[in-house]
């Protein structure tokens, strides 16, 4: 029997008392898994980077895991990027997932603020100079919108552990040879830091398919297909849990023994997937709150 993965859990910060409260719901539905780790997004163009410090600082404080903040180059100098990664370290915050980031809405390509770093890569280097953090950095096996190639992916992504990150989360794909295909170019490019493939449980199809769109994930048309029956039939749910379980089941077959879940602050299909492959409860609510 093939041994349950290591989890973690990706979450965005709440904009509102209703979304607090979802938030906490969900952790406090997920965090009893013991994931190896929880993530806070930063927001397009870094429009959430006050409330992610809050995210961040409150669940480090009152739920018994660990905490990676995102941290990103937009709109932001050096002096004030480094400054957040500072008051993460004293609030005993270690793990960053550093990023280039997204720009604002509406603003066309990644500008570097003048004063800013320029890149993912100027931003790992910076902050392993201080020798504070574990440095995790995003992954592409499907190109990322702005590289014409995985080759390119591959290259940046060695130049990004070169600089001193530690390990990769990928972006969301829906087949595992997807995955495959990259981490074994990645191999071949002599990349020997861990690869975590990101999984993107789908709550809604749309939705997901938007998302897959604007980053430049593949969408089979298979998966297509089958989603316009599911959704008409009203089995939408089952299809969901069904296909991310097999995925992730795929994944641990061929070697990933680590499962990053972007969650959308919805625990309850990640929860159903993660029981699936094994990973139950080890703590009580009592433990992580």
């Amino acid at each position: 029997m093939t041994a349950a993965p290591s989890v973690s859990f990706e979450f965005f910060p709440p904009q509102s008392l209703e979304a607090s409260f979802r938030l906490w719901d969900t952790l406090g539905t997920l965090a009893p898994l013991a994931p190896e780790f929880v993530s806070v997004t930063y927001g397009a163009g870094g429009t959430t980077r006050t409330l992610t410090h809050e995210a961040v600082k409150t669940i480090h404080s009152n739920f018994g895991v660990k905490v990676a903040a995102h941290l990103t180059c937009v709109d932001a100098t050096r002096e004030e990027t480094l400054a957040i990664a500072d008051s993460y370290a004293e609030a005993g915050v270690t793990q960053i997932v550093a990023l280039r980031g997204d720009p604002p809405k509406g603003a066309g390509a990644f500008t570097p603020h003048p004063d800013g770093f320029a890149s993912s890569v100027e931003l790992i280097e910076a902050l392993a100079r201080t020798g504070k953090f574990t440095l995790r950095v995003g992954a592409y096996p499907d190109p990322h919108p702005d590289a014409p190639d995985m080759a390119a992916c591959v290259d940046f992504l060695k130049r990004k552990i070169d600089a001193g990150a530690t390990s990769a989360i990928t972006q969301f794909f829906f087949e595992a040879d997807t995955f495959f295909r990259f981490r074994d170019a990645c191999v071949a490019a002599g990349i020997e830091a861990p690869i975590i493939p990101g999984i993107l449980p789908i709550n809604n199809w749309t939705r997901v398919r938007r998302f897959a769109s604007a980053c430049g994930a593949v969408i089979p048309a298979w998966l297509d297909e089958a989603y316009a029956a599911a959704i008409r039939d009203g089995r939408e749910d089952l299809l969901s849990t069904a296909l991310c379980s097999e995925l992730c089941t795929d994944l641990i077959e061929g070697g990933a023994g680590d499962l990053h879940f972007y969650t959308l602050n919805a625990p309850d299909l990640t929860r159903d997937v993660c029981a699936a492959l094994g990973v139950t409860p080890k703590l009580s609510l009592a433990e992580v709150a």
